[in-house]
């Protein structure tokens, strides 16, 4: 016997023989409930992990319908000691490895599942009613998350990313950054002149959506940011891409950034998304190399896609101006175009108090950071951590 698939729209054929009654009883019985639809089948292989297991099983009661409503939340940074597990929860499963674990755990009317990475966790709870999924979800996370208080110094900056298990993904972390008074002497008289500007802009001051930083490594082009996401914290949410070439070319990841994931701020309030050493995304032959990734970072800054959305898009690049593609540094597009250099012979002796090892062009910041510990900087790079990154 076969079966042939009728056409959308077209008439019901008549059902005759012994299969009228069935058919009938089919009919009378109503539409085929989900679960019975799609039933749930899992095929492991020796790819898959006990985590993966748990994480299987955590499915079966809401596919089945037993418990039809989901709820879930993700924690960035959970306090020490937490199982994140209500009072009442009966472990079924449990998988730990090195760098995660999933609990797979129950009460009753409700089940649980909570993933835990580093020091961050997805919980999930299905129950069969929502008000339950939601009490449950709630007492497994109340009071859970660690959130530092901030510090003067220091400023909270989201990361994007794409995780292979969850897909694109933000977290936060604490951000060191200088006062630009304190940052303001590492940088040469053209350029501190130019970021004055930028550092007291509000709101009311944003007339383009690009800020370029473009110049030789080692120029403190990264540490400028760091202070400007501090200056501007009262507004404007900062975002560091760490996938930039990755984001231009995968067009759900970027739908995720460009719709945007405030930290609970009011609306109206502004985005920056930061994008490092993005040198084969603008220079000029980017169009050529990358397809339709120029395109669909004019269109962020102020195409069709940017319309609506507060989102300024910041790049560094150790390119030169003149390589950089036209359509990037047409005049109105960028808020900021700012060329960060090395300082001159006379700016490098007064930032190090003595002459020796500065030669006659200057040195960058990174070189003065290095001769400042005594390092050789044709050898050893500049360390990072005690006075931040210099790029």
């Amino acid at each position: 016997m076969s079966v042939t698939p009728r056409e959308p729209g077209s008439p019901t054929p008549p059902v005759t023989g012994a299969g009228t009654r069935a058919a009938r009883a089919r009919r009378d019985a109503g539409p085929t409930p989900p679960q019975r639809a799609l039933p749930l089948q899992v095929h492991l292989d020796d790819s898959d992990s006990p985590s993966d297991v748990v994480d299987a099983l955590f499915l079966g009661r809401f596919t089945s319908g037993e418990q039809p409503y989901a709820r879930g939340a993700a924690l960035d940074t959970v306090k020490q000691g937490l199982t994140l597990l209500p009072p009442d929860a009966t472990v079924l499963r449990q998988a730990r490895a090195k760098d995660r674990s999933a609990t797979l755990a129950e009460g009753d009317g409700w089940t649980i599942l909570v993933s835990r990475w580093s020091r961050g966790a997805d919980v999930t709870v299905t129950a069969v009613r929502d008000d339950l999924a939601e009490q449950v979800l709630a007492s497994a996370v109340a009071d859970a998350e660690d959130t530092p208080e901030p510090e003067p110094e220091s400023v909270t900056m989201g990361f994007w990313y794409v995780s292979p298990r969850r897909g694109p993904h933000r977290t936060t972390r604490q951000i060191s950054a200088a006062s630009w008074e304190d940052l303001r002497g590492n940088y040469t008289a053209k350029v501190a002149e130019a970021m004055d500007g930028l550092m007291k802009l509000g709101v009311d001051d944003i007339t383009g959506r690009l800020l370029l930083l473009h110049g030789p490594p080692g120029t403190g082009k990264t540490s400028a940011l760091r202070t400007l996401a501090r200056s501007w914290r009262d507004w404007c949410q900062v975002d560091c891409v760490l996938d930039p070439e990755r984001l231009f070319n995968d067009v759900g990841y970027l739908m995720d950034i460009a719709i945007g994931e405030d930290d609970g701020a009011a609306g109206g309030r502004w985005r920056l998304l930061l994008l490092e050493d993005c040198d084969e995304l603008i220079r000029g032959q980017a169009k050529h190399q990358t397809g339709q990734a120029l395109s669909r970072l004019l269109n962020l800054t102020d195409g069709l896609l940017g319309q609506g959305r507060n989102v300024l898009v910041g790049i560094t690049t150790n390119e030169d101006l003149e390589r950089l593609h036209p359509a990037v540094v047409r005049p109105g597009r960028c808020l900021a175009r700012i060329e960060v250099g090395a300082l001159n012979r006379d700016e490098a002796v007064a930032w190090l108090g003595t002459p020796e090892g500065v030669g006659r062009d200057g040195a960058t910041l990174a070189e003065l950071y290095a001769l400042r510990r005594g390092t050789n900087t044709a050898l050893t790079p500049a360390p990072q951590s005690a006075d931040g990154l210099y790029l």
